[in-house]
């Protein structure tokens, strides 16, 4: 299996098209349907249904999709590593990223290093905890900042001098609005949307045995779009304070719950992780920092 017939078959997919896949890849339509027939009869299993106009992938050919985007995407991110190892001025690094203000203290970090290294390049990946570890785990990042505790026998770890309070984001006309501050027993009648991560960690702590009683409407991964969910009224969110606006300016506003809850932030790295020049220097500056 190449990856150049990887890169075609991708081309396809996204296009529903062979002709204009072709005309994207400057390959002539004969030549790519050979390529894909060719890596058909290698797997053995039909990766497109085709119909007069489109083609579409088959259960089979989902599958590939997903396989081949994680290794060409770990193929490219070799590849560049490799140039980068006698380039110490640029390269690129790779970076997962939950949603904290707190990445302010890592953003100052590499805003200085730009000054003397401007050629490198930074790609954030931000997502949820669970889903930056495993993108970490395969290999596809340098570097992950969680906002939540390490696993220890998986990563080496440094910890940033930052915490995200938790609270209850909601509109400004609720009656809770009035509070000021948000306590449990606030929480047991009103439709919430939590945290998925939060649900199977932080949670628990503060909720104790009442979190199976909560009016659960709605999960999520990233806050931001939980905004809109809470301005058109489907519930309350349990989030962190300072990431949507709650200000003067907003319908929304932001309590604290009572007790505090707060998440330490974290950035990580896989033990015995072998690292490119760029991304050493990188650890070298948040080990000055943070160590």
């Amino acid at each position: 299996m190449e990856l150049r017939v990887l890169r075609y078959f991708l081309e396809i997919a996204r296009e529903e098209n062979v002709t204009h896949a072709a005309q994207r890849l400057h390959v002539s339509q004969p030549t790519l349907s050979r390529q894909i027939k060719e890596l058909e009869d290698e797997l053995g299993k039909k990766l497109f249904t085709r119909s007069n106009y489109s083609i579409k992938l088959t259960e089979e050919g989902m599958l590939l999709r997903k396989r081949a985007e994680d290794i060409l995407e770990m193929a490219d991110k070799t590849l560049a590593e490799f140039k980068s190892l006698d380039e110490i001025n640029g390269g690129d690094i790779h970076i997962g990223c939950a949603e904290s203000n707190g990445i302010v203290h890592f953003i100052r970090i590499i805003k200085s290093m730009r000054e003397k290294y401007p050629r490198i390049r930074y790609h954030f990946y931000s997502s949820g905890t669970d889903a930056v570890n495993e993108r970490l785990d395969r290999g596809l990042l340098d570097f992950a900042i969680i906002v939540q505790e390490v696993d220890l026998s998986k990563y080496n770890y440094l910890r940033v001098p930052a915490s995200d309070q938790w609270g209850l984001i909601m509109r400004k006309d609720s009656p809770l609005a009035e509070h000021s501050c948000i306590h449990l027993n606030d929480l047991m009648d009103i439709p919430l949307i939590l945290s998925r991560q939060a649900m199977g960690e932080e949670m628990p702590k503060w909720f104790g045995e009442m979190q199976d009683k909560l009016n659960i409407v709605a999960t999520y991964d990233l806050l931001f779009n939980t905004s809109v969910m809470v301005r058109e009224g489907l519930g309350y969110v349990l989030g962190f304070d300072g990431l949507v606006n709650t200000g003067p300016d907003s319908d929304l506003c932001f309590l604290p719950l009572e007790p505090a809850l707060t998440s330490p932030m974290h950035i990580i790295w896989k033990k015995y992780q072998v690292f490119s020049p760029v991304a050493s220097l990188l650890l070298d500056e948040l080990k000055k920092m943070f160590g």
